[in-house]
């Protein structure tokens, strides 16, 4: 109903600036992530993509900056598969940042084959949730300091098909790559709602977000029949400006400041499942994510 009512609303536009803010997107060399890059210059901010492919990334830099007529992008290395990456990453903006307004969780990985992480998880649940998790731990004083502030990830609406196996978050003992796909994407829910609960008082609220069904880079790992399915539905998907919105809607709605912790969709305030509202399992799993990464996050 939700959506259907989405559907029929005008288009989110704002008029927002961001003179003067710092903005760090993860992989924002392709697809909404790129797109949320030319929004977010073309208001006026600097603009930091972080991505694993530096010559894609330097692509990247060059069209955002003819698109946004902005020269404030660039772009630095970042792997989420690799937990050195995230700190050497992290340590390099908090050296040369004096401030970061917006953290923006966009990368992912999509039901790709079994594979593991530099650390030793599987790889969805390790880029999707935990590199998102240890880059927030690692940046979460600077983004304080720099409050108001906001961090925005990027979920789906897969969320709603998944559970978090507390047991075999690493799906070691059996593997179905749709499942861990959206065991990951419920994770990004849980964490914001947790997330935002430790920064009630600080300034900096948290959203997670379903950018809508959206032809990227990220179908590559569909098997056939699935291929096929998103051909038939493809004059119902967006492209990635359109799935970009609720992304930058929830970096720069003013409307928002006060609703810190919420589940967006096509730009408006979305119901995530009965899961992504359980707030055990959430510090289960922010307990278990801290283990795992070997930090220690009250």
């Amino acid at each position: 109903m939700q959506s259907l009512r989405n559907l029929f609303r005008a288009a989110w536009s704002s008029d927002a600036k961001l003179d003067g803010k710092t903005v760090v997107i993860t992989g924002a060399n392709t697809g909404i992530g790129k797109e949320t890059a030319i929004d977010l210059a073309k208001r006026g901010a600097r603009v930091i993509i972080a991505c694993r492919d530096m010559e894609k990334a330097e692509a990247a830099v060059k069209e955002i900056m003819e698109k946004s007529n902005s020269n404030e992008v660039v772009s630095m290395k970042l792997d989420l598969s690799n937990s050195q990456s995230i700190r050497d990453f992290a340590e390099v903006i908090n050296r040369d940042e004096p401030k970061l307004n917006i953290l923006i969780n966009n990368a992912g990985v999509m039901v790709c084959p079994y594979g593991k992480t530099a650390d030793g998880f599987e790889m969805q649940i390790g880029v999707n949730h935990l590199g998102h998790f240890l880059l927030t731990y690692l940046l979460i004083d600077l983004i304080k300091r720099s409050a108001p502030a906001r961090i925005v990830t990027v979920s789906s609406m897969a969320h709603a098909w998944g559970s978090i196996n507390l047991d075999d978050l690493n799906s070691e003992k059996s593997y179905s790559k749709s499942k861990a796909y959206a065991q990951s994407k419920l994770a990004n829910v849980l964490f914001t709602r947790s997330l935002a609960k430790r920064l009630e008082g600080t300034g900096v609220a948290a959203y997670s977000l379903h950018p809508g069904v959206v032809q990227t880079d990220l179908w590559r790992h569909l098997s056939a029949p699935e291929q096929f399915f998103m051909k038939i539905a493809r004059p119902f998907t967006k492209n990635s400006l359109q799935g970009a919105q609720t992304t930058i809607y929830c970096a720069v709605e003013p409307s928002l400041d006060t609703q810190s912790g919420g589940y967006y969709s096509d730009c408006a305030a979305a119901s995530c499942s009965s899961a992504g509202k359980d707030d055990t399992v959430a510090e289960k799993l922010w307990d278990l994510s801290c283990r795992m990464l070997g930090i220690t996050w009250e």
